[in-house]
């Protein structure tokens, strides 16, 4: 277990702060039987899935709807789960945990939000770097589909 200590405004005793990964969710969204990723306008910079931070209150599918959406401009529909990765330096940044889910789309794709380009890619031509663990991501997702197609 994780925890540093902090310092009680009011009385001056030690009190823990536990460190604990944050929930995210990632979208493979597809579209024309293509794949939407963005391109990442803050660090680490590359390609990506579309996806982000969990917020308090909502459900991992709210949030994957909410965040393709935003960096999308798509509406997702038919959402399946592919699995979830939990690698603790699956991010630079700070330990994360994903939940992927694979939707299909309608709508007009748009960057938008954290997104500053979107591009659709057949599944055996992506592009690099791709960002955190997506490759790998991306790889169980074509595995996925030769297998149930």
């Amino acid at each position: 277990m994780s925890f540093t200590s902090l310092t009680c405004p009011a009385c001056g005793a030690a009190v823990k702060q536990y460190r604990n990964p944050l929930p995210t969710v990632d979208i493979i969204i597809e579209l024309d039987n293509k794949i939407v990723l963005i391109k990442r306008k803050n660090p680490p910079h590359g390609w990506a899935l579309p996806g982000g931070f969990v917020d308090y209150g909502e459900s991992l599918e709210a949030a994957a709807i909410r965040e393709a959406q935003e960096e999308t401009n798509l509406t997702i529909h038919n959402l399946k789960l592919l699995g979830c990765y939990s690698d603790p330096a699956r991010d630079e940044r700070m330990h994360t945990i994903t939940t992927v889910y694979v939707a299909q789309a309608s709508g007009t794709p748009q960057a938008a939000d954290d997104a500053a380009e979107l591009a659709l890619f057949l599944p055996e031509q992506l592009p690099a770097p791709l960002c955190f663990d997506h490759a790998r991501i991306l790889a169980d997702y074509i595995s996925f589909k030769a297998a149930c197609p």
